[in-house]
């Protein structure tokens, strides 16, 4: 099993930064790819970004590139997402996934039924 726990999360304005985090416990973090997914009020979930075990890949949906980075610290078994210039519509609950699947593909990490494991989510809201 493994467990996922986000933080970071919070309120800003338009055009503010936060970094989101997510601990990893349980099975072999360092061998997972990881993905940030968000929820919208009124909307479907949505893939934000995803991350290679090596952490040498990682794949953007079109409307945070440029803006969020994700990363890892497979020693502190620890995923980031560091958010900039951030806009109303980012406003969701994000929440972080695994997955012990090899090989992925963009397609692939841009689904949510890749993802085995989930955390519970943390709240970034952005006001205009």
């Amino acid at each position: 099993q493994v467990q996922l726990v986000e933080s970071g999360g919070g309120s800003v304005q338009a055009g503010g930064s936060l970094r989101l985090s997510c601990a990893a416990s349980g099975r072999t973090f360092s061998r997972f790819a990881m993905g940030w997914f968000r929820r919208a009020p009124g909307k479907e979930r949505e893939f934000v970004a995803a991350v290679t075990w090596i952490g040498r890949t990682t794949w953007y949906t079109n409307s945070v590139k440029g803006r969020f980075t994700i990363s890892r610290d497979s020693a502190k078994n620890t995923l980031f997402l560091q958010m900039n210039n951030l806009k109303a519509e980012d406003t969701a609950v994000y929440y972080c996934a695994s997955t012990p699947r090899e090989g992925l593909t963009a397609v692939a990490a841009a689904v949510a039924a890749t993802y085995n494991y989930w955390g519970q989510g943390t709240q970034v809201t952005v006001s205009s």
